[in-house]
């Protein structure tokens, strides 16, 4: 898509499991590369720059094969590529091309590293410098200081330290720091300036301590790598939730009230930028540290704050902090972001070009942005993303103040998270939830109500029924809970003008069979099944909304839909409406079992352990024993509307 369109957004909750860390996953790779041994890299994330890394190794004789979703084994070449000549291109990805330029450059072969038009403007300068100063031969073959490059053999000789700014970029030690232990020599490395986003470098050292290489460091100022370590395989390993990608989530939380939770990263992270939440926490938002999650809401009262931070220690996390700051009750500064200039694109005049297209009041210097929000938001903004994933991601939470935002080349997001603004569509698209008694015509009103606002639909009812079609087709027994979970976690299913799909075959007649009914009812009474059906029905959620019908709706799928409906109608009415179907489908009926039958299967119903038949404290009740469809229809629709949809 060239662009896309966000409606205007009022809530967001739910839970987001997180794609694997970029910063974490592109160190791996060429941490297990350079070990000695095999290593399983578990949660890798899929995304643009992690296929640069992987295509790059390949290249460079590195076995790199996927044995899983989102798992690649990787061969260790213990330090030595056994292919000497490559031409490798690195697209736009700084986490790939600086660590891989000074694990080439002590390799002993001959590299060429290009990428995309943007990367040949990214600096590479003080990372060939401190490279030089131990005797690599680097070269570029464009502009000075930045790619593409070429390397050549060379004999490096580490009798004194490395110098090596700080002030630019944190890759270039990480690079350093990564690359050295081949030598197998001992290595220092003093700072002639201050380091920036020391956290990341946190993760390199942590990492490499992981393949058995320790860094003595002596505050930020000097690093020591003692003589003859090496990387080791340490054998399995598995990679951390993206905190970057958390601060989004967190943020939508924060300011949709909430609340979102984020599931791979927490307490036990070693991402900096896990410290996104403290940040959010000065504004007012209120913050749940797990092990393994973070939860935000919005403030217990009142609005969020304004906020004047140094941000050096989150630099890709702060960009989202920007955009918060529109939903503050006052300017906003963000301070010691110098390295926003040397991104994927000039962050700091993009960012402040966008913000201003919201309303917003923007200044700016070479290291810091503040930002004064407008008294309300400008409608339709068409924001331009800078082929910069975190651009496109950040101001997708601009939806949340009301107004519709268009994001143009959402494509950009594969850099980082390609699923992200489905992700988003989870815990932000609007949800019109209906529940009911059997026969109370939810189905059909709430087909129609997503026709009238351009919503998507879900019968999640059906989904039951097509998971024991599925499941029987696929020749698993009734009672087999895994393998009917297993079905229930991907059914390919959707709802179209009144019909029912399963794998692109209408089966809206075939799940309506005794048979089918019978099966539903068993399915739907194991716990396994349940629960994969709750992950696939929260999964329809999508832009531009979502109107849901079914047991659980309201209470467990969707406890955040922005409008709650409880359509019901007496047991008479609904026995007379459906007396009247089945006679004019030229079906046998009797009113007196059908209403029996009706009476029955409610009180059954309000009895269940298992999704009980009950109206939410926070749904409204329509009663349409004296109304036709339209009017259940225009009912349910004065709600929605008067909930801002």
């Amino acid at each position: 898509m060239e662009s896309l369109k966000l409606p205007p957004l009022a809530k967001a909750s739910g839970i987001v499991r997180l794609p694997g860390s970029k910063s974490i996953s592109n160190r791996m790779l060429l941490l297990a590369a350079l070990a000695k041994g095999r290593t399983e890299i578990r949660d890798l994330l899929d995304s643009d720059d992690t296929r640069v890394m992987l295509a790059a190794l390949a290249k460079v004789g590195v076995g790199v094969t996927a044995i899983a979703a989102n798992a690649w084994a990787v061969e260790g070449c213990g330090g030595a590529f056994s292919v000497r000549e490559a031409d490798l291109f690195m697209g736009n990805a700084g986490t790939a091309i600086r660590p891989l330029t000074a694990a080439l450059a002590l390799s002993g072969g001959r590299y060429r590293l290009s990428g995309v038009a943007r990367m040949h403007e990214r600096p590479i300068g003080d990372l060939v410098d401190g490279l030089r100063q131990i005797g690599a031969d680097i070269r570029y073959l464009g502009n000075e200081g930045f790619p593409p490059l070429e390397i050549h053999p060379a004999r490096v000789e580490l009798a004194n330290p490395i110098r090596l700014r700080g002030d630019v970029s944190s890759q270039f030690l990480t690079a350093l720091l990564m690359a050295l232990p081949l030598t197998g020599q001992r290595a220092v490395i003093e700072m002639s300036t201050e380091l920036i986003s020391k956290p990341y470098v946190e993760i390199t050292l942590n990492l490499m301590a992981r393949f058995g290489v320790k860094v003595e460091r002596e505050d930020w100022q000097r690093f020591t790598i003692p003589a003859g370590q090496s990387y080791l395989s340490p054998g399995i390993l598995h990679v951390e939730g993206d905190a970057s990608t958390a601060s989004y989530f967190l943020a939508a939380g924060a300011i949709g009230g909430g609340p979102v939770r984020v599931e791979g990263v927490g307490r036990a992270s070693i991402q900096g930028d896990v410290k996104f939440a403290d940040a959010l926490a000065t504004m007012g938002a209120r913050i749940e540290w797990g092990e393994n999650h973070i939860e935000a809401r919005g403030p217990a009262s009142g609005g969020l704050k304004a906020f004047d931070l140094d941000l050096n220690h989150i630099p890709d996390a702060a960009m989202t902090l920007a955009v918060v700051a529109l939903f503050a009750d006052g300017p906003c500064r963000l301070r010691n972001i110098a390295s926003w200039r040397v991104k994927e694109t000039d962050r700091i005049a993009a960012m402040a070009m966008e913000l201003k297209k919201m309303g917003a009041v923007v200044d700016v210097s070479e290291d810091a942005i503040a930002v004064t929000p407008a008294p309300t938001f400008i409608s339709g903004a068409a924001i331009d993303t800078y082929d910069d994933h975190r651009m496109a991601m950040c101001f997708s939470l601009a939806a949340l103040g009301g107004v519709s935002v268009t994001i143009n080349d959402p494509a950009c997001v594969n850099k980082t998270f390609p699923g992200y603004f489905h992700a988003f569509a989870e815990i932000a698209a609007p949800v019109i939830a209906i529940d009911g008694p059997s026969a109370s015509g939810k189905g059909t009103v709430a087909e129609r109500v997503a026709t009238a606002f351009g919503y998507h639909y879900l019968d999640s009812g059906s989904l039951y029924r097509l998971t024991a079609l599925a499941g029987l087709r696929a020749g698993k027994a009734l009672d087999d809970e895994a393998g009917l979970a297993t079905v229930a976690a991907s059914l390919p299913a959707r709802f179209s003008a009144g019909r029912i799909y399963l794998d692109e075959a209408d089966v809206t007649d075939a799940i309506r069979t005794e048979e089918i009914s019978v099966g539903a009812s068993k399915v739907a009474a194991l716990p396994a099944v349940r629960a994969a059906l709750l992950d696939r029905q929260r999964a329809y959620r999508r832009f531009p909304g979502l109107v849901a019908d079914g047991r659980d709706m309201a209470s467990v799928v969707f406890p955040g839909a922005v409008a709650k409906v409880f359509l019901t109608a007496s047991a008479q009415a609904r026995a007379e409406r459906r007396y009247k179907q089945l006679i004019g489908k030229g079906m046998p009926a009797n009113m007196h079992a059908l209403l029996q039958d009706l009476q029955d299967r409610d009180a059954r119903d309000a009895q269940r352990s298992v999704a009980p038949l009950r109206q939410c404290d926070d749904a409204d009740l329509v009663d349409t024993t004296e109304m036709d469809i339209e009017a259940a229809v225009a009912a349910v629709m004065a709600i929605a509307r008067r909930q801002g949809l």
